[in-house]
Parts: structure tokens; C-alpha cells; sequence
């Protein structure tokens, strides 16, 4: 299916082939299937809870059954997906007395039944009376979906684009977002009026009501959707219940954090050893409360660890919260980022130490080989270095603004940044604690003069490339990812307009040695244009994935299938590389191709099966979806991991950790925090936390 574009009509073979994945069986329970009983009993063991869900049109296939108990030091949820005949099992719960529950598509949420490990519970799922009922469980995107993009001064790729834009901090088309809180809505005479305002409002007012208010007079498309809303109407679109495989995940989320938190990112175990750090401590960095969230999974309980900085104050001063009044919530210094645990079980995350034009004399001195290169005169974000044996921080300051990162094979830590990379070579730093000696960048230098060098005296971006002289390129190192085959560093962007891969090869005298080599997608492929390009991540065999948050493509690029690999400033020299999927998903209506109501976020590869998928089985984290989507190459199919409750999931990272090698799907999961930027936008409101979840999949639905 190579280039094929996957439509509506691939949805009936994808449930086909789940449904064969998910009929094998395993150890610990009947598996389902043709073969299955639904008359007979759901084996359970001491620590689970099972039993059935019926409902007036009989047993109730690919729901969800959540247990939720506040009994254990942090609040703890547990939640598993109905067989073909209804049976469920909540395998392996703490002891505690649990609130348990039925969610399902078509259903409203039953009563909460009171349970404890060992019992069977039969469960009624409750029929939707109507299509607004049905639909409250809905996640985001498929309200969303509802939403016109109008004719008007801009594209309606271009209004997509801008939507979804919102999506790189919270959701759009939740219960938050879809009702204008009445407060603001009595003081305002229409929706458009209450739109104007209450875009203002809160710590992103001044950077929502600067993007808002671009749209012009196209901006009223988000007062005609919460008009319609607020007249009763709902989604014409309606989400599928999980099928297959998917029936087999096992979704389990503890709270941790603050009420005020926003955007995290979490980091389980090293991703290149699933086996660092087992049934260690879980750290997450959340970027508006300049705390290190902390998780033990094993004794249920979490707290925090304030991050120290003598960076200046940001977003002390904001404008009113409908939330939190005039209380700076977001008011804070270390402002940390993205997060990775190396070989030694230590915490690398970046966060500001200091001024942005604080900037050390190495960054522009042209003694320091890599100033001479390309000199650095300003860095907005740094990297600290958290040791949990001496529970210390270190901080490293670097010239470059360090974001989202990628360990290499050889214990450097690489960064992207505007045009180009940086990195740190952690056993340098072990070794001297010298952030100079310690990192090292380089830009995005095409070779076009042919001696294998990023010779100076190059043509810059905005100057057209000359026959004989090397020329810089201009591009977004958003997502930083290292091909393990060669060493390579490539870079993806993540605006609407990008659509690079980038490589850069560091050769063995960096910065001199550093030459990259640019890829755009061909200008033509089947379906909707490949556009606003997202994460990117490797597997063993140096294929780069990438996701593509503007378009809704699923890329793959294998440059050894290139003909050449020749610098083109064009980017177009390698189109036998590309191979692009889409899945399914609620789309806007009348658009002139489907443009998704939701965005993906950052790409990882699940490099050691943690989820019983195969090795190196790509996956994205999508905003608008409560889900992450799982790949699988062999089969070019897609595999939905959804967390149904509390609805708000959004993952910014995840990765994978193996607890015991010997313990099948339960010594091994896949970790991920929620990146909801507003925790109080979540399911349950003010007051609500974010989550860690892991993810497992078991051999069928009723394994133990």
C-alpha cells in the first residue's frame, strides 16, 4: 500500500485484522472470539474485579469499565475494554475499595458500583436516550469536527491550520471549550462578542487573542460552532468503539502534579534500555508549576520536587482567569521543557537558568571553535541535570536554546534548535562539570562545493545558493532525532508551513566536518498534500518516521532507497524515500480535501515491544483524541491506544520500560504523562490533576 492513502473504507479490514490479532490466547483466562461462551463465568484471582456488562440490547462489546479509588496515597485508576461478549477483567488492583463503572460509545456513564479486588461485579451499561447524551463522551475532535471553516480572506487549509494550532497546548471541542462559561457569556451579546473576550483571558490570553484575532472577520466560525452547540446540536460524526487488539489494553493512571499544572512531559526509563531504572521512580517536568513530578508506581503514592532557578520571573503578570482570577498560576523561572533519562538512571531536562542575553563569552568567542563556526549571541532555554542518588541539580549553560532531545547511542544528548543542533557529551561533562568543553552545534551547511566540509564563507538562507560556495539553509529543529545506523542527526519542524526532514552528518572534526542534506516530500501524492510536518523518531533499521500535524499523514523516509543523496538546496532529491499513510479520523466539513479536527503531536518508537506490537513499531501521540496511535509497518494498519477517563489525554512523550523481562505483558509497559496545558480543563474541572498512565497489552480481554 505503498503511498496509498488509507480512507473510511480500510476501517472494516482493520477490524478484521485486530480481530484475528486479538483471538489469540495466553495464559490467564478464556480468550475471546467465535469460540467464546458468553454464558460462562469470568475466572478471577484474588486482586481482580470481572464480570459482565448487559445492557437493554444485551451484551455490550468494546466498552470501557473504569475503577477509581482515592484510598492509596495518590489516586489511582485502573481501565480494561469488554470482550466480543460483554466480560471484562480488571486485573491486578492494589488493595483498596473502588468506585467501578461502564463507558462506552452509544452509552451514557452507568451507575459506580463499590467493589474490592476478588469480586465479581456484573455491570449494566445504559443506552443513550439521544444523540447529545451519547455524545458527552465524545472526545474533542469529533466535536470539533463540527466546526465550518468559512470562505474568506484565508485558505480553508490555512483556518484548519489555525485551529488546530490550539492544539499544541490543550484541547479544542472539550467540555471546557465547546460551553462559554456563563459568566461570560451573560456580560456579552453574542457568542462572537464572548469569543472576543474570553480568548483574552488567562496566562495565554495576550498570545490566544493575538491568533485569534488574525482570523478577521473568519473568526466568527468560532461563535456560529458554540451557537449550534448551545442550540442542541452535536457531532455527525461518531467515534468507534475499540475492536480487536485494542480490546486487550490495559490503561492505568495515577494523579500527580498540582491543580494549576499545564504542559508535561514524563520519562520512565532510558529509551535506548528499557530496563533502566525498573520499577523505579517516574519523573516529569511541568512546565507552568517549575516542578519535577515524581511517581512511585509501586507504592502509589507521588510528590514534587522544585526546580531551582535564578532565571528573571515570566508570566508574573497575566490577564483574569475565569479560573483562577488574578492569581499568577503560571508565574515562574525554570520554565522546564522536555525530559530524558540516560544509561545512568539520572534526569537531563531543559529549563532557563538565566537571562536570555546572559549568554556566556564562549558562545561568540571566536577561541571556541564552534563561536568561530556560528557564533551564538542568545539562548532562551538551558539544560539542568537531576541525580536522584544525590538528589541534586546540576546545570549545564548553553549557548544553544535546548528544547525536545534525543540521546545517541554514544551518551550525547542532542537538541534542536532555530537552524541547527547542539548536544552535550555527557561523559565530558561526568568527567569536568565544564558546560563549554562539554557541548558543541553546528548548523544546517549543504556541501554544494563538494569537499566534504561546511566550508566558510557560505551564502546564508536568504541569499540564492552559488555554484562553487557551501550554503547555509534555514530550518526547524522542533524534533531532534539520531538515526542509530550512521550517527546522524536529523530535524522536523512543527509550523504549518514546514515540511523538511533535515540531516546533518557531524563527521569526525565538528564543526568544519558538519554538512547536512535537505528533504521535502514529492511535490504529489495520492490524497490530500503532505503539509505543517510534527515529530520524528528512528527505528533500528534507520527509517525516520514522522508525523505530520498539519496534513494528518504518517510518513515514513528511508534514505537508503534514495538514487542520490547529493545536497539539492530544493529538498527535492530523494522522492523514491517517502511512504505516507493516514488513518481515518473526524474531519471538518465541507473542506476541499479532509483536513483532521485534531493534531498529532511528537513521534516515538516503541524500540523493545514493550507493547507486544513487534519491535520498533512506530507511534504518535494525537491532541484531540484522548489517544495515542501505534503503527504497525507489516500490516500498515493502526492501533488505537484511547484513555476514555478522565477525558483530556494528550501526550506529549512516551517510552517504554520493561520491569521484569520474565513476566510477559505485566513485567512491561509504555509510559506517558498527560500534556493537557490547562489541568483544569480536563474531565472533572477545577481542581482535577494531571496523570501518568502506562499502557499494557495483554493477550486477550479476559487475561489475568
Amino acid at each position: 500500500m505503498s503511498n496509498q492513502l488509507r480512507g473510511i473504507g480500510v476501517a472494516a479490514s482493520l477490524a478484521a485484522l485486530l480481530g484475528v490479532m486479538s483471538s489469540c490466547g495466553g495464559a490467564g483466562g478464556a480468550p475471546t472470539g467465535a469460540d467464546s461462551d458468553p454464558d460462562a463465568s469470568v475466572e478471577l484471582d484474588s486482586d481482580d474485579i470481572g464480570g459482565v456488562v448487559t445492557s437493554a440490547e444485551g451484551p455490550e462489546a468494546g466498552v470501557w469499565v473504569i475503577a477509581e479509588t482515592t484510598d492509596l496515597p495518590t489516586g489511582f485508576i485502573r481501565i480494561v475494554a469488554t470482550d466480543d461478549d460483554g466480560r471484562y477483567v480488571l486485573p491486578d488492583l492494589p488493595a483498596a475499595t473502588y468506585n467501578v463503572w461502564v463507558r462506552g460509545y452509544g452509552l451514557v456513564d452507568s451507575p459506580r458500583a463499590s467493589a474490592a479486588p476478588g469480586e465479581h461485579l456484573d455491570l449494566e451499561g445504559v443506552v443513550a436516550p439521544d444523540a447529545a447524551a451519547a455524545a458527552e463522551v465524545y472526545p474533542a475532535a469529533w466535536w470539533l469536527s463540527m466546526m465550518d471553516l468559512p470562505e474568506g480572506e484565508h485558505s480553508k487549509q490555512a483556518l484548519g491550520s489555525q485551529v488546530t494550532g490550539c492544539l499544541n497546548c490543550h484541547q479544542v471541542g472539550n467540555r471546557a471549550t465547546r460551553i462559554i462559561p456563563g459568566d461570560i457569556l451573560a456580560g456579552s451579546d453574542s457568542h462572537l462578542e464572548a469569543w472576543d473576550r474570553r480568548v483574552a483571558m488567562g496566562p495565554m490570553g495576550p498570545a490566544m487573542a493575538g491568533m485569534y484575532g488574525r482570523l478577521g472577520d473568519q473568526r466568527a466560525m468560532w461563535a456560529d460552532w458554540t451557537d449550534r452547540i448551545a442550540a442542541g446540536e452535536t457531532p455527525a460524526q461518531i467515534p468507534p468503539r475499540p475492536q480487536g487488539i485494542e480490546r486487550n489494553v490495559v490503561v492505568t493512571l495515577w494523579d500527580w502534579g498540582t491543580e494549576t499544572d499545564g504542559r508535561t512531559d514524563s520519562a520512565a526509563s532510558d529509551v535506548r534500555d528499557a530496563t533502566v531504572n525498573a520499577n523505579g521512580l517516574v519523573y516529569g517536568v511541568v512546565q507552568p508549576s517549575d516542578i519535577l513530578a515524581v511517581l512511585d508506581p509501586v507504592e502509589h503514592r507521588a510528590f514534587n520536587i522544585p526546580i531551582p532557578s535564578s532565571s528573571p520571573e515570566i508570566q508574573g503578570d497575566t490577564p483574569t482567569s475565569p479560573y483562577w482570577g488574578d492569581d499568577p498560576v503560571w508565574a515562574r523561572q525554570a520554565d522546564p521543557r522536555s525530559v530524558a533519562m540516560d544509561g545512568k538512571g539520572r534526569v537531563w531536562l531543559t529549563g532557563r537558568i538565566r537571562a536570555p542575553d546572559a549568554q556566556p563569552d564562549f558562545c561568540t568567542d571566536e577561541a571556541n571553535p564552534y563561536a568561530a563556526n556560528y557564533p551564538l549571541r542568545q539562548g532562551s532555554r538551558q539544560v539542568f541535570m537531576y541525580d536522584p542518588d544525590s538528589e541534586a541539580f546540576s546545570e549545564v549553560d548553553t549557548c544553544f536554546s535546548a528544547d525536545h532531545n534525543m540521546i545517541s547511542e554514544d551518551d550525547d544528548i542532542f537538541y534542536g534548535f532555530n537552524s541547527g543542533i547542539g548536544w552535550i557529551d555527557m561523559e565530558v561533562w561526568d568527567d569536568t562539570a565544564d558546560a563549554e568543553s562539554s557541548q558543541a552545534w553546528c548548523p544546517g551547511v549543504l556541501d554544494l562545493d563538494g569537499d566534504g566540509a561546511a566550508t566558510p564563507g557560505w551564502t546564508e538562507p536568504d541569499e540564492t545558493p552559488t555554484t562553487g560556495r557551501d550554503h547555509r539553509i534555514a530550518f526547524n529543529c522542533y524534533s531532534p532525532a539520531v538515526d542509530p545506523t550512521d550517527g546522524s542527526i536529523w530535524c522536523s519542524g512543527n509550523r504549518p508551513t514546514d515540511n523538511q526532514l533535515v540531516r546533518i552528518e557531524l563527521g569526525d572534526d565538528s564543526p568544519r566536518s558538519c554538512t547536512a542534506e535537505v528533504y521535502l516530500p514529492p511535490p504529489s501524492i495520492t490524497g490530500p498534500p503532505a503539509y505543517g510536518s510534527g515529530g520524528l523518531h528512528f527505528d533500528g533499521e534507520g527509517v525516520a518516521w514522522q508525523d505530520w500535524r498539519g496534513s494528518g499523514h504518517f510518513a515514513s523516509f528511508d534514505r537508503n532507497l534514495c538514487a542520490s543523496t547529493a545536497p539539492n538546496p530544493s529538498g527535492q532529491a530523494c522522492p523514491e524515500g517517502w511512504t505516507f499513510h493516514r488513518m481515518p479520523k473526524p474531519t471538518f466539513d465541507n473542506t476541499p480535501f479532509p483536513i483532521n479536527s485534531d493534531e498529532s503531536y511528537l513521534t516515538q518508537v516503541d524500540h523493545h515491544d514493550v507493547l507486544g506490537l513487534g519491535h520498533d513499531v512506530p507511534l504518535y501521540g494525537v491532541v484531540n483524541t484522548d489517544s495515542l496511535e501505534v503503527f504497525i509497518p507489516g500490516t500498515e494498519q493502526f492501533v488505537t491506544l484511547r484513555v476514555p477517563y478522565p477525558m483530556g489525554f494528550f501526550s506529549r512523550s512516551s517510552n517504554g520500560r520493561i520491569d521484569d523481562p520474565e513476566a510477559g505483558w505485566k513485567g512491561k509497559g509504555l509510559w506517558s504523562s498527560y500534556s493537557n496545558y490547562a489541568a483544569w480543563h480536563l474531565e472533572g474541572g477545577q481542581g482535577t490533576l494531571q496523570k501518568n498512565v502506562k499502557f499494557q497489552i495483554r493477550p486477550h480481554p479476559l487475561a489475568k
